[in-house]
């Protein structure tokens, strides 16, 4: 991809923006529910930082480097999402941190100064276009984020040698995306899967297990959702008309585009949402829909009737990110801190708190041990089987964005 690509923004991809602020995934609070993959909060510095056109990068891919004090500075500066790491009952400290400061020495700036994506990327994007460090050693942010800032050359290769866990560790579907060949740059936090979900009541006691059935079973007509965020409908339904979301063309889209328009022509489809398919699937207003699994969780705790199921050719999943941004003081440390998560009592303790897909290969042994239940959930943990069924949406550039993300509207009725 062209590293001058311009990232400006189209009336559609605006309106993306603002869907995924008020009522997608960027409206979403942690624990409870997912947050925006896609874009963020439709802010002046945000909108700001993706709007300029032909940002220049600080280097070319890979030659993002700065000098390294964490020998003699036994810190580190960490900004992640809220709710988005483990905390004590009495909520005064974060045991994993706390640990990790125990074990090594190095102390841990931890701010949760992430509410979006977009909102986040106005915040660093000055200092990162000017070679100045950003005051992070540490971000975690969506994979298309993580991509862009790698193409821009804005972020630090990391060292495998201070790895051993995290590359030991990282489940095979992490493994490899578009954009980070073999996680020169990267390694995911979380997963975040989209799935199928239904509630009995309202099917009759009847399974849906495909997207085929959701746009032509009769019995489920004009009680069914699919969701406003592009990746995740284009992509199940990509899957579902047997094309792979990671290679596909131009021609492959517009057959999903259609597909799903013939949906909304024959009222198949009730409505596309943002996360307030819960309440209308909770209820039976929705009888099935396309879902994020960590709301299914939070649903079935209340409601034994939602049920969810993976579909045959597979399901979509994106990741949250932790990277080194260029410039960072602290890369050594940051590394460290990195690979201290990929060990498996660590991971556990984790993933135990935020029940998103945990992306550590093993861990299941040291997770059952704080809840088995837990341990045992597939959308916690997938099975291998589930894992082969996971594929992620391809990077894309800035003209097919625009373009792809013009037609899902003209579709939805943005």
């Amino acid at each position: 991809m062209d590293h001058n690509e311009p990232d400006g923004l189209s009336a559609a991809q605006l309106a993306a923006v603002r869907r995924s602020l008020t009522n997608g995934r960027g409206a979403l609070t942690r624990r409870s529910m997912l947050r925006a993959t896609g874009v963020g909060a439709l802010t002046v510095g945000g909108i700001g930082a993706l709007s300029s056109c032909g940002i220049p990068p600080a280097k070319r891919e890979g030659e993002a480097a700065s000098d390294d004090h964490s020998a003699k500075e036994k810190q580190v500066a960490f900004s992640n999402w809220t709710e988005y790491m483990d905390v004590s009952e009495d909520e005064k400290s974060r045991p994993t941190l706390t640990e990790f400061t125990r074990r090594t020495g190095i102390k841990v700036k931890y701010t949760e100064d992430i509410n979006d994506n977009v909102e986040f990327f106005g915040k660093i994007q000055p200092q990162l276009a000017a070679g100045q460090e950003t005051g992070r050693d540490l971000i975690c942010v969506t994979d298309w984020l993580a991509s862009r800032m790698i193409r821009l050359g804005w972020v630090q290769k990391l060292d495998p040698a201070l790895l051993p866990h995290a590359y030991a560790n990282l489940s095979a579907q992490f493994r490899s995306p578009d954009w980070d060949p073999g996680r020169s740059f990267s390694y995911p936090w979380t997963g975040i899967s989209t799935v199928i979900a239904y509630n009995t009541k309202a099917t009759g006691g009847k399974k849906v297990d495909s997207v085929t059935q959701l746009l032509d079973d009769p019995s489920l007509k004009g009680r069914v959702g699919f969701l406003t965020e592009m990746r995740d409908t284009v992509g199940m339904t990509l899957l579902d008309i047997g094309k792979d979301p990671a290679k596909f063309t131009d021609a492959d889209y517009d057959g999903a585009i259609g597909r799903l328009q013939k949906g909304v022509d024959k009222k198949q489809i009730r409505r596309f949402t943002g996360n307030d398919y819960t309440s209308d699937l909770d209820k039976g207003d929705l009888a099935a829909c396309l879902a994020w699994a960590g709301d299914v969780i939070q649903l079935q705790a209340d409601n034994p009737a939602i049920q969810y199921a993976i579909p045959a050719p597979g399901y979509i999943t994106s990741s949250d990110n932790l990277l080194v941004p260029a410039q960072a003081r602290h890369q050594r440390n940051a590394t460290r801190l990195i690979d201290y998560y990929y060990e498996l009592p660590v991971a556990a303790q984790l993933a135990a708190y935020i029940n998103y897909v945990c992306p550590v290969e093993g861990v299941g042994a040291e997770l059952a041990k704080i809840d088995p239940e837990l341990a045992s959930n597939t959308l916690i943990l997938p099975d291998k089987a589930m894992a082969a069924k996971s594929h992620s949406f391809r990077s894309l550039t800035s003209a097919e964005e625009k373009a792809y993300e013009e037609k899902f509207a003209k579709l939805i009725g943005a």
